[in-house]
C-alpha cells in the first residue's frame, strides 16, 4: 500500500485510461477540426522561424501549448497528428492532476479515481484531447494552479507556503497562457487562497508580491498580443445584450452540467428513498413535466430541448462526430431520438436528485476529516469567487453567440471535486461501484464519437485527394469550413476575417453570393476558394451529383459505413 501510494498508482491509472481510449479510437486525420487549423499553423511557423505568428482566426493568445507542439514537431516532424499528439499529453498530464486534487481535498483515493475517470473518459474530454484547440491546455493552467494553492494551504512550514503560492504564480502565468480566461488562477484564486493565509504576514507579503508580478505578466502578454499581426480582439462588454438569449443560453448550460457528469449525478438518485413523500411526488411531477415539454408538443422543443442541451460541436451528439462540418445533406444520425430522451431523463433526474440531497443533508457528526484536508469553507473561499467570476466572463459570450459546452470544463471540474467529496462526507463513505458501469458507458460512447469524427474526416481527405488527382484544384473545392482555411492558409497566409485590426486594410471584403442550394459556409473568410464541387452526405445535394465515386467511413457501432459524396457547386450552364 505505501507503494502505491508513493507512486501515485490510481492517478497513473487515470492517465493511461484516457490513452488507452484514444488509442483505440485512432484519432489521426490529416486536417483542420474546429478551429485548430488555424492554431496548428501558428505552431508550424514557431517550429520554423522562432516567431509567434497569427493568422486572422486565433482570440486566444496560444501560448505554452505552441512551444510544446513545436517541440513535438521538431521530434517527429511535422503533421496535423503529431501536433495534436501534444494536446494529448497534456490531457494525460491533467487527468493525473485531477485525481492528486481530489485526494488533496480530503477524497480518499478510490473515490478520487472514480470521480476523475468519469471526467477524463468522457465524451467531450475525450474529443478535446486529440484536438489543437485551447480547452484542455487552458483548463490544466488553472487546474494546476488551484493544486498548488491547495499545496500551499496544507503545507507544514512558512517558507514551503511561500514556495507553494510562487509556484501557484508561475506555472498559472505560463500554462495560462493558452487561454486568457485561465489566468483567473493568478487573478482570483491565488488572492482567495492569500486570504485564508492572511494571519501569516510573511505569506501574505511574499504572496502579494508574487500576485503583482504575475498580473504584471499578464498586462504584458495582453498589450503584446494586441500589437501582434492578424490577432483577434475579444472584447469583455458585448455590442448588444439581449436579455432573453442569454438567460436561454446560461439555461441551456446549467441543464448541460448533469448529462457531463452523469456517472456523478445519477448515484444520488438512490437518496429519494430517504425523502419524504411529499418530496418525492414533486420529483415525479417536475421530471415528467420536463419531459413532456421536451417531447410534445414540437413547438416548445426550444425552450425544453433534450441532453445535450447546448448543442455543442464537441462531445457527444445527434450525430456521433464533430457537429459543425457545414456540409451539404443531412449526416447520420449517431443515436435516435428516443436514446437521447433517455439520456435526457436521467440527466434531469440526477440534477433533481442533487439538489433534494443538499436541501435535506445534515453534517455527520461522526465521520472526521483527515487532517490534511481543506474545510467546505476554505473551499468555499478558494473556488466560489473563482466560479463566479467566470461565469461573468461567459456572459459576453452568451449574448453574443451561446455558450459551448467545452466552455465549462473549469465549471465542471468544481462541480465534480464538490459533488463527490459531499457523497462521500454525508451520504456514503465508498462511491458505489454501479457508478464504474455508466463511466464505462460514457468512455465507450466518448470513443465511438471520437473515432466516428475523425474517420469522417479521413473520407474527406480522401475525397480532396481524389479531385486533385483529377486535375480539380483544392480553390474550386468546398470541403467544410475548416478545410477551407487550410486551404486559405496555404495560399493568401491568413483568414479573411472582418475583425483583423492589424494590419490596416487587411481585410477585404468579400460579395454575398446569389442565393442557391449550395451556398458555402464562411464564405467571406476564404475568398480564395471558389467551389465547383462540394462534399456531401447526400448525392442529390447543390446541383447534383458530380462524376466522381463516393468515400465511405466506419461508424461505430453500426456495421453500414456512412458515405461522402462530390456534387456541383453551380449549374451545369455556368461551367
Amino acid at each position: 500500500m505505501q507503494l502505491v501510494r508513493r507512486l501515485r498508482l490510481p492517478a497513473l491509472f487515470c492517465s493511461l485510461a484516457v490513452l488507452l481510449c484514444e488509442l483505440i479510437s485512432h484519432p489521426y486525420a490529416e486536417m483542420g477540426i474546429a478551429d485548430d487549423r488555424s492554431f496548428i499553423h501558428s505552431a508550424q511557423q514557431l517550429a520554423a522561424t522562432g516567431h509567434i505568428l497569427y493568422n486572422g482566426w486565433a482570440t486566444p493568445i496560444l501560448g505554452w501549448q505552441l512551444y510544446v507542439a513545436a517541440a513535438f514537431i521538431k521530434l517527429f516532424g511535422f503533421s496535423l497528428t503529431t501536433v495534436r499528439m501534444s494536446t494529448l499529453l497534456v490531457a494525460m498530464a491533467l487527468a493525473f492532476l485531477l485525481q492528486r486534487t481530489l485526494v488533496l481535498v480530503g477524497i480518499t483515493e478510490r473515490n478520487a479515481t472514480l470521480g476523475t475517470l468519469a471526467f477524463v473518459v468522457s465524451p467531450l474530454y475525450l474529443m478535446l484531447s486529440v484536438t489543437f484547440m485551447t480547452d484542455i491546455t487552458g483548463l490544466f493552467g488553472i487546474a494546476i494552479c488551484l493544486y498548488s494553492c491547495l499545496r500551499a494551504l496544507q503545507a507544514p512550514t512558512t517558507r514551503a507556503t511561500i514556495a507553494w503560492i510562487s509556484f501557484a504564480v508561475l506555472s498559472n502565468a505560463i500554462c495560462g497562457s493558452s487561454r486568457q480566461i485561465s489566468w483567473l488562477g493568478i487573478l482570483v484564486i491565488v488572492p482567495s487562497a492569500l486570504w485564508l493565509l492572511r494571519s501569516r504576514r510573511s505569506v501574505l507579503f511574499a504572496g502579494a508580491a508574487a500576485t503583482l508580478a504575475g498580473a504584471a505578466f499578464i498586462l504584458a502578454c495582453i498589450v503584446w498580443f494586441k500589437h501582434q499581426p492578424y490577432s483577434i480582439p475579444e472584447h469583455l462588454l458585448p455590442p448588444t445584450f439581449p436579455i432573453v438569449h442569454t438567460v436561454l443560453a446560461f439555461t441551456y448550460t446549467l441543464l448541460d452540467l448533469p448529462f457531463l457528469l452523469l456517472p456523478i449525478v445519477l448515484i444520488f438518485l438512490p437518496q429519494l428513498r430517504r425523502s419524504r413523500p411529499r418530496t418525492v411526488a414533486l420529483f415525479a411531477i417536475v421530471l415528467c413535466g420536463y419531459m413532456f415539454l421536451a417531447l410534445y408538443p414540437s413547438h416548445l422543443r426550444g425552450g425544453f430541448p433534450l441532453e445535450p442541451t447546448a448543442q455543442d460541436h464537441f462531445g457527444l451528439n445527434q450525430h456521433g462526430a464533430f457537429d459543425f462540418t457545414c456540409l451539404p445533406g443531412d449526416q447520420p444520425v449517431f443515436l435516435n431520438r428516443a436514446v437521447w430522451a433517455i439520456f435526457t431523463f436521467a440527466s434531469i433526474a440526477g440534477l433533481l436528485a442533487v439538489i433534494i440531497s443538499l436541501l435535506q443533508s445534515r453534517r455527520s457528526t461522526t465521520d472526521e476529516q483527515p487532517r490534511t484536508a481543506v474545510t467546505w469553507k476554505q473551499l468555499r473561499i478558494l473556488l466560489g469567487p473563482f466560479s463566479l467570476v467566470y461565469i461573468l466572463l461567459l456572459v459576453p459570450r452568451a449574448a453574443t453567440v451561446e455558450i459551448f459546452e467545452r466552455y465549462t470544463l473549469a465549471l465542471l471540474v468544481v462541480a465534480l471535486l464538490c459533488l463527490v467529496r459531499f457523497y462521500q462526507e454525508r451520504i456514503d463513505p465508498r462511491l458505489p461501484v454501479v457508478m464504474a458501469l455508466v463511466i464505462a458507458l460514457m468512455a465507450a460512447l466518448g470513443i465511438a464519437v471520437t473515432h466516428n469524427t475523425f474517420a469522417l474526416y479521413r473520407a474527406r481527405i480522401a475525397l480532396a485527394a481524389q479531385l486533385n488527382a483529377d486535375g480539380v484544384p483544392t480553390t474550386s473545392v468546398n470541403n467544410g469550413w475548416e478545410y477551407n482555411f487550410g486551404v486559405e492558409l496555404q495560399h493568401a497566409g491568413y483568414i479573411n476575417d472582418s475583425r483583423i485590426v492589424r494590419p490596416a486594410n487587411a481585410y477585404v471584403p468579400v460579395p454575398t453570393p446569389p442565393p442557391g442550394p449550395c451556398t458555402m459556409f464562411f464564405f467571406e473568410k476564404t475568398p480564395d476558394i471558389h467551389p465547383l464541387y462540394s462534399v456531401s452526405f447526400e448525392p442529390d445535394t447543390c446541383y447534383g451529383p458530380a462524376p466522381f465515386a463516393p468515400v465511405h467511413y466506419s461508424r461505430w457501432p453500426y456495421r453500414t459505413p456512412g458515405t461522402l459524396y462530390v456534387v456541383r457547386s453551380t449549374p451545369p450552364s455556368s461551367r
